[in-house]
């Protein structure tokens, strides 16, 4: 069955989703204008792709942990990630993290070891 575009737009999933990924792609521009990272950068696309892959493992092991991910805990931790990310490319990210969750902080510790 072929569900049209409206009752998407009313499906509490897809709503909940949309949330997290305008705040997280908020929390990304916040992070990168604090970072004096212009947006055209190139090693953009290549530390997103880190970020992506990394924020999905943590994603995965929050799951497992039966951790609640609201939008705000998944816009900390993509910037964690993007801000790790991009220190591998090189680029200078603000130090300090803005994780302030230990279980947060603790999942990311993980996935990075």
């Amino acid at each position: 069955m072929v569900r049209d575009a409206d009752e998407w737009r009313h499906d509490p999933s897809v709503q909940i989703m949309r949330r997290v990924f305008t705040r997280m792609e908020a929390a990304q521009g916040e992070f990168l204008t604090r970072s004096n990272i212009s947006p055209f950068d190139v090693r953009l696309r290549r530390g997103r792709d880190w970020a992506r892959t990394l924020f999905e493992r943590v994603w995965e092991l929050a799951s497992a942990r039966n951790m609640a991910v609201d939008e705000e805990t998944a816009a900390i931790l993509y910037v964690e990630c993007l801000r790790w990310a991009l220190s591998q490319e090189g680029a200078s990210v603000p130090n300090g993290s803005s994780v302030r969750d230990e279980d947060v902080s603790q999942l990311l510790r993980e996935v990075l070891t």
